[in-house]
């Protein structure tokens, strides 16, 4: 399937999120990230983003993204998972991630 250009924004996004995560994104940070994305995007955003990671991964890691995305739905990841991915994005540069001061 070919991958759609993404706007301008969504585009940013991924390259902050490469650059937060330069040797591709956790597992465990899959479902942290993608409520972390909701709560700033739009569902149709975060399902282009996806996209566009999941076709530039392995098999096993656009899997793993599909099924994060269907547990943000169905699952609220801990306060402090979402801290760790906030922070780390937030040291790639990415602005939508500010860490929260205790």
């Amino acid at each position: 399937m070919a991958s759609m250009e993404l706007p301008p924004l969504l585009k940013k996004v991924v390259d902050w999120l490469r650059a937060g995560y330069p040797e591709g994104v956790p597992d465990v940070d899959y479902i942290p990230l993608f409520a972390l994305l909701g709560s700033e995007l739009s569902n149709n955003d975060v399902e282009l983003i996806a996209d566009d990671l999941a076709s530039s991964s392995d098999p096993e890691s656009a899997e793993a993204i599909r099924k994060a995305i269907a547990a943000v739905t169905n699952t609220r990841p801990s306060e402090a998972d979402v801290n760790r991915v906030r922070a780390r994005l937030a040291g790639g540069g990415w602005p939508l991630a500010k860490p929260h001061h205790l």
